[in-house]
């Protein structure tokens, strides 16, 4: 990982003349190199760095050739797609404006050539002690920037950079420069200048050697699931046996109302707070592999989902997150997210008496351990159940009459939306509870294949994932009456016993003979 860190340089007086001549060439050269790119792209010319490199050293023949690579180096870094402004568009045309005289244009016009004319870049190698043309040494116990100004000729500039605390990655560098000093061991930093205000001010660039990843999953995971409704981190503590230790959530909806700077900020401070938190407990960070996330589309009816995660992206902290691993040494496992909710909601939410997302981190933990999570035998029993699976077939049947006169009643055209939404839901499941129902009776009686071969063939239609999809389907809404409910404690006797009968009753609903439902009066 390469870090940049700022620092300031304090010069005497001739010194800083030579070092701002010296800015002037390479922008100049910057400028040059940069036309010349664009030209040569247009003319698809193999090899330009050759040719941009000759035309250089004979337009600025007292510049060092480490100079001139650089040079070439920082051309490369503007867009060649639209044109730039060398010292600032936005400046460019204030000055172009005729109503500015004065101090104020004086002050802009200043701030406009140091933009353009003060530049200095030199590219570290290892093979040159770190950097050629500007290297940090020791002076009398002293930090300074060696600068080569010419041939055999330098200057010496004090560096004024105190760390800001203990973690601060100036630290860092100033421990590595100690220790390649003493070793002979060197490496590689750039080094840029730039002209503000009349001062020098620099960053240095280098690669912050990676940590031996000490925290692995031997010992367990911290599982972590992110949530938008309602926006929070639910955090599972997973053994390495796979059993829950311990969990906990964290509420994220302090972060909505931020700037992007306060929010990166905040989600900074967290990562280091969860990183901590694996150290603590010995563990690496299970998390969800988000590349392939399903988005949410304007006019679906979901407006207040949408506005949630347009201030608060999920991706964003869990880059954070591993980046602070990375440095802390703890190892993060990346898992396929499809399923881990449901799985969770389904099996472990009625079994630990836990929330759903909650659950649904614990299967994270899992699944990054690698357990495999099948279905629970009486949950099975009721998906082969052809009672059961006609009384949640007319149930759907039911809401989707709800849900077409509602949408015939209703005038608004986004609550609408979110009705048509919920309706092309409740087809689907209708549709996949069908195609169940068919393959049950298009199944024969016998679990063995041909001659006794394949004695898992009556496991089959449910050995997949999608299994719990189509249970999803089949319990929630029937038994519960919500498709996503934050109650999940009902199933427990469906996951235990098997028994649905005592769900559906408490929620006011039995059986006719035909699979359809009646209101349970009291007598």
């Amino acid at each position: 990982m390469f870090v940049s860190l700022q620092f300031k340089l304090e010069l005497k007086k001739e010194d800083k003349e030579k070092l701002i001549k010296l800015m002037r060439k390479q922008s100049s050269a910057i400028r040059v190199a940069y036309n010349m790119l664009k030209e040569l792209e247009k003319e698809k010319t193999k090899n330009p760095h050759a040719q941009i490199y000759q035309r250089l050293r004979k337009l600025f023949p007292d510049l060092p050739t480490k100079y001139i690579d650089s040079a070439i180096y920082k051309a490369k870094q503007h867009p060649n797609d639209k044109p730039v402004v060398f010292g600032g568009k936005r400046l460019f045309e204030k000055l172009c404006k005729n109503h500015l005289t004065g101090k104020l244009r004086e002050k802009l016009k200043k701030q406009w050539r140091e933009l353009r004319q003060g530049t200095l870049i030199s590219i570290g190698s290892k093979a040159d002690k770190g950097n050629r043309l500007t290297r940090f040494e020791d002076l009398n116990g002293q930090l300074h920037l060696r600068i080569t100004t010419g041939n055999r000729e330098f200057i010496y500039a004090k560096v004024l950079r105190e760390p800001s605390n203990s973690k601060d990655k100036w630290l860092t560098f100033m421990t590595m420069l100690l220790e390649s000093w003493q070793t002979k061991n060197y490496f590689a930093y750039t080094v840029e200048l730039k002209l503000r205000d009349g001062e020098v001010y620099g960053s240095v660039s280098f690669e912050l050697p990676t940590p031996k990843v000490k925290y692995t999953k031997e010992n367990g995971v911290i599982a972590i699931d992110t949530n938008a409704s309602p926006i929070h981190l639910a955090i599972a503590e997973v053994s390495k046996t796979g059993e829950l230790l311990s969990y906990q959530t964290i509420s994220l909806h302090h972060l909505l109302g931020l700037s992007q700077n306060s929010k990166d900020h905040q989600e900074w401070i967290l990562a280091h707070q969860l990183l901590d938190l694996a150290i603590e407990k010995g563990k690496a960070i299970a998390i969800e592999n988000l590349k392939k996330l399903k988005k949410v589309k304007r006019g679906d009816g979901k407006a207040k989902l949408r506005k949630r995660l347009h201030q608060w992206n999920a991706k964003k902290l869990l880059q954070k997150l591993k980046r602070v691993a990375m440095l802390k040494g703890v190892e993060v496992i990346e898992v396929n997210p499809a399923y881990t909710s449901i799985i969770g909601m389904l099996k472990y939410a009625p079994q630990l008496n836990i929330d759903k997302d909650i659950a649904g981190a614990y299967v994270i933990g899992r699944r990054a351990l690698g357990f495999k999570e099948d279905m629970p035998e009486n949950y099975e029993k009721l998906l082969k159940d052809k009672a059961y699976l006609e009384f949640a077939l007319k149930r759907y049947e039911e809401r989707e009459k709800e849900l077409r006169e509602l949408i015939e009643k209703e005038t608004n055209e986004y609550k609408r939306n979110a009705l048509e939404s919920e309706l092309k839901n409740v087809q689907n499941a209708k549709k996949l509870l069908t195609n169940l129902l068919q393959s049950l009776q298009s199944e024969p009686s016998g679990c063995e294949g041909a001659d006794g071969r394949n004695p898992e063939q009556g496991r089959g239609n449910f050995a997949s994932s999608v299994a719990w999809q189509v249970l999803k389907v089949a319990f929630l809404f029937p038994i519960l009456g919500q498709i996503l409910p934050r109650d999940l404690s009902p199933l427990k006797p469906v996951l235990v016993e098997g028994v649905w009968d005592r769900v559906r009753c408490s929620n006011g609903l039995v059986p006719l003979e035909a699979g359809g439902t009646v209101p349970i009066r009291d007598f």
